[in-house]
Order: C-alpha cells, then sequence, then structure tokens
C-alpha cells in the first residue's frame, strides 16, 4: 500500500508541471535544441538539452503544434528549410526542400507558417520563398519566389536584394515581408494555399533597412523595427492596408544592427534588441492606440541576435550569440523593466522559441 501512494505520488508530481515548457533554441552550429524551461521559477530543468536535431545552421524556427521548421542558413545551394516532427524527448526528420534557386536562395534567416503555406525569408537571396504543406507536415518543393527590390541609399549594404522577414497577417489573407535593400514593405495574397499578386503595402523613410515585422494580439498594429535607422514604425492594418502612425528611435548609438521586437503577453511593453554598440534590450511602453514611449534599457550579452519572453509574462531569455549564451532576464510587469537572473551556455545561439 505504501509503495502504491509513493507511485501514484509521482505520477501525480510528473503530471502536475504546468510551468515546464519546451524551449527551442536554434543555433549557428551543427543543430538546434530542445530544453525543459521552468517559466515560473525562471531556470532550466535538468543538466542538460533534451533533445538535439542534427542540421546546418538552424538559425530560425517555426513551431506549428507538434512540428517543428527550421532553415538551414548557408550561403550556398546547399541553403534550404527543414521539417521536422517534436515527439516530446526526440525529433524526427520528415524532409528538407532548397529555398530557391542556386542564386536566389542563399542565406535563409527567417521562417514562418500558418499551417498550411511555409514562408522563408533568403537574406542573401534576397527572395521571399512559399512552399505548400503536405498533411503529415513535411513540406512540398518550392511554389513561388519572388525577388525583392532594392533602391535604399547605403550602397554598402542595400546594393542587392535582401529579405529579413516573412510573415502572415492576423486575418489569414496576406504574407507582408521586408524589402530590405528598399526600404519597403511587401505583400502578398494569401489564396487557397499559395501566395500571389505582389504589391508595395508601405514605404519607409530612406536608409531605414527593414528587419522584424510584428503584429500585437488585436491584429491592429504593426511594428517594423530598422536593422539600418534603429527605427520602429508603428502601422495600424486593416483589410490588407498599413497607415503609418509612429516613427520612434530605438537604436541611439548609430549602431545600423537592430534586430528583433517583441511584445509582453499583457501588450503593455515592446521590446528590441541593439547589436554592434551598446548590446542589449530597448523597452518601450504601449498605448491604447499602439504607439510607444521610451521606458528603460538593460544591457546584455554582446551580440543579442534573438530574444523572446516566457508566456506567462516573469522572464526574458536573450540569445547571447558571441559569448556562447542564454542570458534569462526576470521582467517586472508593471515599468517592463529587467532584471539579469542566470545564464546557461550553448553554442552560438540565436533563436528563442516555445
Amino acid at each position: 500500500m505504501k509503495r502504491f501512494f509513493f507511485l501514484l505520488a509521482l505520477i501525480l508530481a510528473s503530471c502536475s508541471r504546468p510551468d515546464v515548457m519546451t524551449l527551442f533554441v536554434g543555433t549557428y552550429s551543427d543543430g538546434f535544441y530542445a530544453y525543459e524551461f521552468d517559466q515560473n521559477a525562471g531556470s532550466f530543468v535538468g543538466d542538460g538539452p533534451v533533445a538535439k536535431a542534427e542540421m546546418p545552421n538552424p538559425s530560425y524556427l517555426a513551431v506549428c503544434e507538434n512540428r517543428v521548421y527550421a532553415v538551414s542558413e548557408m550561403p550556398d545551394s546547399t541553403a534550404s528549410v527543414w521539417a521536422w516532427k517534436w515527439l516530446g524527448n526526440g525529433f524526427e526528420f520528415l524532409n528538407k526542400e532548397a529555398t530557391g534557386t542556386p542564386a536566389h536562395g542563399e542565406d535563409p534567416c527567417y521562417v514562418s507558417t500558418d499551417g498550411t503555406v511555409l514562408a522563408v525569408a533568403n537574406y542573401s537571396g534576397g527572395t521571399v520563398a512559399a512552399f505548400r504543406l503536405h498533411d503529415d507536415g513535411s513540406i512540398a518543393p518550392l511554389d513561388s519566389l519572388l525577388i525583392t527590390g532594392v533602391g535604399g541609399p547605403d550602397l554598402g549594404r542595400q546594393r542587392t536584394p535582401h529579405a529579413h522577414c516573412a510573415v502572415f497577417t492576423p486575418d489569414g489573407k496576406h504574407l507582408l515581408f521586408s524589402e530590405f535593400s528598399a526600404d519597403e514593405i511587401g505583400r502578398l495574397d494569401v489564396v487557397a494555399g499559395r501566395v500571389r499578386n505582389y504589391c508595395r503595402a508601405a514605404t519607409l523613410h530612406p536608409d531605414y533597412g527593414p528587419r522584424h515585422l510584428l503584429f500585437d494580439a488585436s491584429g491592429k498594429h504593426l511594428y517594423v523595427i530598422g536593422e539600418l535607422s534603429g527605427d520602429i514604425t508603428v502601422f495600424d492594418y486593416a483589410g490588407g492596408s498599413l497607415t503609418e502612425r509612429q516613427v520612434i528611435q530605438a537604436d541611439r548609438l548609430d549602431a545600423r544592427g537592430a534586430a528583433d521586437i517583441h511584445l509582453s503577453p499583457d501588450g503593455r511593453f515592446l521590446y528590441a534588441s541593439l547589436r554592434l554598440k551598446g548590446d542589449g534590450l530597448v523597452v518601450f511602453s504601449v498605448a491604447s492606440d499602439g504607439t510607444l514611449a521610451y521606458a528603460g534599457y538593460q544591457a546584455t550579452g554582446p551580440h543579442p541576435r534573438n530574444f523572446n519572453i516566457t508566456p506567462n509574462g516573469k522572464y526574458v531569455l536573450v540569445a547571447c550569440r558571441d559569448n556562447d549564451s542564454i542570458e534569462i532576464y526576470s521582467r517586472d510587469a508593471a515599468t517592463g523593466l529587467l532584471s539579469y537572473v542566470s545564464s546557461l551556455t550553448v553554442e552560438r545561439p540565436v533563436f528563442i522559441g516555445w
């Protein structure tokens, strides 16, 4: 009887970990990892990763139910996007597809999906690639490839096309993407599982270098960070159209390395990562109309290319590529400000996702 109650206690303990989540970490290395992270305690569980999926330079991931899509950010014809099935304690490889033609598929750096279509932004290739997904989650052959524009004034970094992000609109009708070298946001229609009909959705100021795009939970506001300008532009979104509402400076050091943006789960604060000078996260408060106001700054380790916030809003995890660490910060829900907690050593981490 005592043994029965002991076993029952173990079973109940194993089933009562609602705050322990699977954290996926992409790298500039030979694979990506799954860790267990306790979002209430703000700490990793166990002595190391639960599993590793081996592939070259998995720098960005998209998680959809039990499927993980990872780009292989390679500067040649081996550039590709891989589909994996997450089994809870390991990965099952499904398939992979080239992210474009040999001349226009290099260095895929972003992937997203609406569950039916997979979109990939190729930085050096300067293209946005779209794929249909099979019912088992595997990737169908390349369906369409769009070359982004040029025209920005920085002849060193905007001379050739670059694409850095592609996101589906909350209404499911469009795909928006950053045309880094043209200082524009492009738009494609999503029709019957395919993307078609390019048009320019918005023009940003010259030398902007749009990088990441982020919708708020309402789907009414879009935030666009400029890697070159260090600005964040707030747009109102409705019916596929963007209307500029605000431009606010995030990078005050002219480092030309602004990177990632995320909103807190309650929508009250927006965070942006800055690199190359004064590496860290800048914090903005968010008004009811979506506009931003500067709230503070948190220095981090070198090259915070990507970061993420726990679903409960208590912690921010920062992938610091150049000191091989994931840094954990606690987050003040009232002020949005951060405080350093601890770090975990991971080789060249560049993506964090749930």
